[in-house]
């Protein structure tokens, strides 16, 4: 096949696409391990108070992704209008290098604090255009189901690898090789970028460009949302304090920290890699009710665990339910502004909404924990999921009102067009006479 029969390719587009976002996510939990250890070794004659200290430091640099990617969405969504897709993609995977080779050389923790920064910028970029790339290349609702989830599987399985990428590499060879290694990768995506994807293309001017005042007043897309928001929440509130709750309920060993949330990731891929087609032959928004009461309920029953065994099926039921819930109303968003022509907008608000919870969510998590307790903490989210269910069923009624809106100005156009043709043969019989 010829280099031109590869450019733009529907294949390439979403090769870039899964690995861009692949490798994001490996880098946002290959720093996991690495980071808080390193930190410690830079100072050899840490005090106890200095080691609280460190843990708010730590915190505070692996949050700050969040925090970038969470201001700088709506602009990227802004910009894909006058840019179009490929470059802020392309801009996503530059920022994506510079953010791994500055955790690879990085000796202080201003810097690794502006590697993590930066890879907020790319974070941004990545999931924004990315996202609303695969959604133009795909028209078909069923493809758009099928191959959003899949791309979205890269999320779960970038998560899955980070942890013990991170973890070995750092034993065997020290800190700089996880990071170069995910630069090499990062460059031969760049490289496929370039030579296969058309940056130089601006998007297609349309006559309805989304508006944000105009999507924030659609109260589907505001649903949806709030979705994407209440059914992420509980995972970015568990990371930061399961692993106390268990140091003082459970005492695990320090292997089984590290895989507690494997099950997580495993349900993600599951539900994000199969259930896309499921949510459109079955209705979208009614598996994503379904969905988010699995992650309520999994999360109701998190805390009552008393061995690491049991933890095992609340949270494969948590990553599972979350993985579906996005396979179902990601292609969705994409379908509410087809006609508008830009999706990057839409997807900026859906990048707002996991941003928030992940940004928000570790802070609250933590001082509603100090207050009344980890197991009611869990317990008051699945609550919160499980009552999100109504405005979902709200969301099928409405859908399911404009479906039937659309079909019957179907028929009656079918039927005019049918009385015109009916018409015109029957004054052609009267001149052939």
């Amino acid at each position: 096949m010829r280099l031109d029969d590869l450019k733009n390719s529907r294949v390439i587009i979403v090769t870039v696409v899964y690995l861009s976002l692949f490798l994001d996510n490996v880098l946002l939990t290959v720093v996991v391990p690495i980071i808080p250890d390193y930190l410690c070794t830079l100072d050899a004659n840490t005090t106890a108070s200095a080691e609280e200290d460190e843990n708010g430091r730590v915190g505070l640099l692996l949050s700050s992704k969040a925090l970038v990617q969470l201001i700088l969405n709506p602009a990227v969504g802004t910009l894909t209008g006058t840019l179009g897709y490929a470059r802020p993609l392309f801009l996503g995977n530059l920022s994506l290098l510079l953010a791994a080779l500055l955790f690879a050389f990085g000796q202080t923790y201003e810097i690794l604090f502006l590697a993590r920064s930066i890879q907020g910028i790319a974070s941004a970029c990545i999931a924004v255009s990315g996202m609303s790339l695969v959604a133009s290349q795909y028209s078909e609702e069923d493809k758009r189901s099928k191959i959003m989830g899949f791309v979205l599987g890269s999320i779960a399985l970038g998560v899955l690898l980070g942890y013990p990428i991170g973890s070995v590499l750092y034993d065997l060879e020290g800190k700089m090789a996880p990071f170069l290694l995910v630069s090499c990768l990062v460059i031969v995506v760049i490289c496929l970028q370039i030579f296969t994807l058309d940056v130089q293309t601006n998007s297609e001017p349309t006559e309805q460009q989304s508006t944000w005042m105009h999507l924030l007043s659609n109260p589907h897309i505001i649903i949806i949302f709030g979705a994407i928001w209440c059914s992420t929440s509980p995972m970015a509130i568990l990371e930061p304090c399961l692993p106390i709750w268990l140091r003082t309920h459970i005492k695990p060993k320090k292997w089984q920290l590290g895989t507690v949330f494997i099950p997580d990731s495993v349900g993600y891929l599951i539900g994000t890699n199969f259930f896309g087609m499921i949510a459109y032959r079955y209705g979208r928004s009614k598996v994503a009710i379904l969905a988010m009461f699995v992650v309520g309920v999994s999360a109701v029953l998190i805390p009552s665990a008393n061995t690491m065994s049991q933890l095992i099926v609340p949270h494969l039921g948590m990553g599972l339910g979350i993985g579906v819930a996005d396979a179902a109303l990601v292609p969705l968003l994409a379908s509410l502004v087809d006609r508008n022509g830009n999706y990057g907008p839409v997807y900026s608000i859906q990048q707002v909404a996991v941003s928030l919870a992940y940004s928000l969510g570790p802070i609250m998590g933590s001082e509603m924990v100090k207050t009344i307790g980890f197991p009611w903490v869990m317990r008051i989210v699945g609550i919160v999921n499980i009552a999100y269910c109504p405005l979902l069923i709200y969301l099928t009624l409405e859908r399911r009102k404009l479906r039937l809106t659309k079909n019957e100005g179907k028929k009656d156009y079918d039927t005019f067009h049918k009385s015109v043709m009916s018409y015109e043969r029957f004054h052609d019989s009267d001149d052939d006479l």
